[in-house]
């Protein structure tokens, strides 16, 4: 028989899109949308980083 895990992985990939997203929009309001894009994909993968290692923690 297949020894099949126990937990069920967390998953971090929606705080990049969401980032990326609304950087996107809060930098249209700004005048930078491209800008403000690239600062919320470095914080959606910051995120996305930190959910990983606490899942890896707790597994």
């Amino acid at each position: 028989m297949a020894n099949t895990p126990t937990k069920n992985p967390i998953a971090g990939g929606f705080f990049i899109a969401a980032g990326m997203l609304g950087g996107a929009i809060l930098g249209a309001f700004n005048g930078q949308p491209s800008l403000y894009m690239i600062i919320g994909l470095g914080l959606g993968c910051a995120a996305a980083l930190a959910i990983w290692l606490i899942d890896r923690r707790r597994g």
